[in-house]
């Protein structure tokens, strides 16, 4: 009778050991008794089943999933054929619908992410694609989301890794991004013509209405080219100084005179500044004689 109770009792302990489970934090138990799905997923911790193949249990993990979209071949609408690929996020926010609403709902979520990615960008021009990325991830990832829901599977990210275009489509491109480029130095070039010619313009405007401006700017220009040690300096002198008139001959020996005693070098700053005062003082008077 002993040998008989204690195998009993093993038998007992031994069915109560294996109707014992241990879950982890992430996951979650649906358990089906005799084919039929409680009502609630069970975990985490220590979940009591009944044993003997009357409780089954199908565990979910709860952590967000990273499925990769392969690369997808795609033609866009202005028909030029590209390479996409993509990276999904989710997370399984009810495992009893993942269990209980598709077969498998990993391989599911993949390939609905890969045609609506492929749907969408079928839809779109190569420029659109390549300029509109946070667009196509936020569309894609809105469509995902409101058909997984019966799923209870939540998409929390969806982001495009890689765009291949053909070779001969990234030559065109490059040239094409050389030739803008080139166009805006053209413009750029031309706007500064522009400007500099109205500035020119109004310079001339203000100089041509005081007919002694363009003397000054001249001896300021002297005194500006005259700093260079090894330079010849050729002075300008009106004709009409030079036609037999005394004065006038004095004045252009003496604007020779100081233009060579500029290239030598003999004139300090001061002097210098001395002479061409002086200069022009002569010049002056005899414009007025």
């Amino acid at each position: 009778m002993l040998p008989a109770l204690l195998v009993i009792g093993a038998f007992v302990f031994v069915s109560m050991l294996s109707s014992l489970r241990i879950l982890r934090e992430y996951e979650r138990a649906i358990v089906f008794r005799l084919g039929r799905a409680k009502q609630k997923a069970l975990g985490p911790g220590v979940v009591l089943m009944l044993p003997w193949g009357i409780d089954r249990a199908t565990v979910v993990d709860t952590r967000t999933k990273v499925i990769q979209i392969p690369q997808q071949e795609v033609i866009t609408r202005d028909n030029i054929s590209i390479g996409v690929d993509a990276v999904v996020y989710a997370d399984v926010g009810s495992p009893m619908d993942a269990i209980l609403r598709v077969e498998q709902y990993m391989p599911a979520t993949l390939q609905l992410a890969a045609t609506t990615l492929r749907s969408i960008i079928g839809r779109m021009e190569l420029d659109e694609v390549l300029a509109k990325r946070q667009e196509i991830n936020d569309e894609v990832r809105t469509i995902l989301d409101q058909r997984t829901e019966q799923w209870g599977v939540e998409i929390t990210a969806v982001e495009i890794k890689d765009i291949s275009l053909p070779v001969e489509m990234k030559r065109a491109m490059a040239r094409q991004a050389e030739a803008e480029r080139e166009r805006r130095a053209k413009v750029i070039m031309s706007e500064g013509e522009l400007q500099a010619a109205e500035k020119l313009t109004q310079a001339a405007r203000l100089i041509g209405s005081e007919p002694a401006a363009l003397q000054l700017r001249l001896y300021q220009t002297l005194v500006e080219v005259s700093g260079e040690a090894n330079s010849t300096i050729v002075m300008p002198v009106p004709i009409e100084l030079l036609s037999g008139n005394s004065s006038g001959q004095a004045v252009a020996q003496a604007a020779a005179a100081l233009a060579a005693s500029q290239a030598k070098g003999q004139l300090g700053a001061g002097d210098k500044q001395a002479e061409i005062d002086r200069l022009k003082r002569e010049l002056e008077n005899a414009t007025k004689k």
